[in-house]
């Protein structure tokens, strides 16, 4: 799994100006970075190609801690978030999108928002908007995001779709990182992230390209341009997704959505890139490798 995110290395803090060097740092455990990789990663594997509905069961718990989180991040703020509802429906998505398709899962968000909206209402009318809003970011940021990793693992070859879905990710972080340590010199955002760096973008970029054109044509026959397209359309989501929670956690003023995962932080951050990801990458191996059937 990855070590860090997708575009770059770590470099001293906001004052950085685009130009200048980036120190050569890690800026993480990387020992333990890569334990934690290592062993999520391996329980990925083995959960995608002994019994299916086990990566299902997997995919969830991660769900379930990364809704944790981000609960305890809006509560700083005072922000109330249904949790209830919210975990409730985004289980009942990702199951249903597993077993019924892409329409149930559709329906399923659609009922949970109304319960977002019938379960806040004892709570009064102070921050009843902020609050139902929150939920429904939630609901769009976890379950809706992940409930296409769930439509890729019905397929009949779904574990292939979600070993390259899980491969992208993989090298555009590790390529990123250890190109961003390398070589990094020009930030990309510093307003957003103190760490990302044009470099790093290239070599997550060239990571992922390299990737997407063995992995499409070894492991579903498709052609290699398609792989090419694929890889780049998933190093751009995912760089989209790593900005996004790094100004997401800049407006709430924390460095890491958590500590539960040593020289990562939390779980929602090794899956902010991801959730971005997937449904670019479940939208593109359905164009290129067509579903012969549902399941």
């Amino acid at each position: 799994m990855p070590v860090d995110g997708p575009a770059g290395a770590a470099v001293p803090g906001d004052n950085s100006t685009p130009g200048a060097r980036a120190p050569v740092r890690a800026g993480r455990n990387l020992p333990a970075a890569l334990g934690v990789g290592l062993a999520m990663g391996g329980l990925a594997l083995v959960t995608l190609f002994t019994v299916k509905a086990t990566f299902l069961l997997y995919l969830a718990a991660l769900g379930g801690v990364a809704l944790w989180e981000l609960s305890r991040a809006f509560s700083a703020r005072d922000i109330r978030l249904p949790l209830v509802p919210v975990a409730a429906g985004g289980a009942a998505a990702l199951a249903l999108a597993y077993w019924r398709g892409e329409r149930a899962l559709v329906a399923c968000l659609a009922l949970t928002v109304i319960a977002i909206l019938a379960w806040r209402l004892p709570g009064g009318v102070d921050g009843y908007l902020r609050d139902v809003t929150a939920g429904v970011f939630v609901l769009a940021y976890l379950p809706l995001m992940g409930g296409f990793v769930a439509l890729m693992l019905a397929a009949p070859d779904g574990g292939r779709r979600v070993l390259i879905f899980i491969i992208l990710a993989v090298c555009s972080d590790i390529g990123g990182y250890f190109t961003g340590i390398l070589i990094g010199r020009h930030l990309m955002v510093p307003m957003i992230s103190p760490k990302k760096t044009w470099e790093g973008f290239a070599g997550s970029a060239l990571a992922c390209l390299v990737a997407g054109g063995v992995a499409l044509p070894l492991l579903l026959h498709g052609a290699v341009w398609e792989g090419l397209l694929l890889g780049g359309a998933a190093v751009l989501a995912a760089t989209l997704g790593d900005l996004a929670a790094s100004m997401s956690k800049r407006d709430l003023g924390i460095k890491d959505w958590g500590a539960l995962l040593p020289g990562h932080g939390g779980v929602l951050d090794r899956l902010d890139s991801l959730l971005i990801s997937a449904p670019v990458v479940w939208l593109l191996l359905l164009l290129f490798v067509p579903v012969a059937s549902h399941h």
